[in-house]
């Protein structure tokens, strides 16, 4: 069983029936479920994810008013809850892994993902949040919310950037493609610089990644999961996923940079069939460019293409 899953079941045999008898005034303006930090928020947990932070348990987030008065005794409550469930020991909390479960004002909860406690409210402060940081606020599954406060944000931001922010970062991510593997990965395969050559790969792998979430309009997560998260992708993941782990696996340097000319052509060939692109050449930091004249906000569009 996936910790997500074994959450959803441990809510609701025991979770909310706590919830009910203990707190029916305000059972109908609580959201419970399951987000942010966590292999198993993102069902990507296995064996290994089991030595910490790992276990039975659920989130519950609640307006500011219900906060400032039962969150005291809520927690009481929450943590008399079973410690085993189905066979599954309690949670071993880690160092860091103490404000992963358990009760949390709606805002404070954001917060600590995005450094807002609502929706980014202009382009600006929609291009500061690292996109892992909103994948993290925006994982997991929502077991019940009644009043539907913290779902209306969430489900806010899982529309995803406004598109403009959206255009600039892949208008980025197309420049820095370019730079780390289809130009300097060569010149450091024939340097024989092994450090340089794992970084160009890797920085390559890394903003092509990103580029395939932000064509599907998903949020890349932590670096440890995105690979892993790519292959689930409607458009180009699969695809994407297998040149990459190729590319990774091979000592062949001639393949390598076939590698990565394959997936850029790939990449070009999705811009062109959004039309963001009318440019027939193979280099993609030509298009950074085209995509980055398609914004509309003046400010956004006039700054450092690099920059995203």
């Amino acid at each position: 069983m996936n910790g997500l899953t074994l959450a959803e079941q441990y809510f609701h045999e025991h979770g909310l029936p706590m919830i009910l008898n203990s707190f029916p005034l305000h059972a109908r303006r609580m959201a419970c479920g399951l987000a942010g930090d966590g292999s198993e928020c993102f069902g990507f947990d296995d064996e290994i994810s089991r030595d910490h932070d790992w276990g039975p348990g659920f989130c519950i987030w609640l307006i500011r008013e219900d906060y400032d008065d039962i969150a005291k005794d809520l927690i009481r409550r929450y943590e008399q809850l079973p410690g085993t469930f189905l066979g599954y020991n309690s949670r071993i909390q880690s160092d860091w892994g103490n404000e992963r479960v358990g009760v949390f004002e709606i805002g404070d909860f954001f917060s600590r993902f995005i450094g807002y406690r609502s929706i980014p409210q202009n382009n600006e402060e929609w291009m500061i949040v690292p996109e892992s940081a909103l994948a993290a606020a925006t994982n997991g599954k929502v077991f019940y919310d009644p009043l539907g406060e913290f779902s209306t944000i969430r489900n806010r931001l899982l529309q995803f950037y406004p598109d403009d922010v959206r255009l600039k970062k892949m208008a980025a991510r197309c420049m820095t493609i370019a730079q780390s593997g289809q130009y300097n990965l060569e010149r450091c395969l024939k340097r024989k610089d092994q450090f340089a050559i794992r970084y160009a790969e890797t920085k390559f792998c890394v903003d092509v990644i990103s580029l395939i979430f932000l064509l599907n309009k998903r949020y890349t997560p932590f670096y440890k999961w995105m690979n892993k998260a790519l292959v689930a992708l409607p458009l180009l993941g699969k695809e994407i996923h297998e040149k990459i782990n190729l590319l990774i696996q091979t000592l062949d340097s001639s393949l390598k940079l076939e590698i990565v000319e394959n997936i850029c052509s790939m990449i070009i060939a999705e811009l062109e069939a959004e039309s963001l692109t009318d440019s027939s050449s193979t280099f993609l930091l030509d298009h950074g460019p085209i995509i980055q004249n398609k914004i509309q906000d003046k400010e956004l569009r006039e700054r450092n293409v690099w920059i995203g």
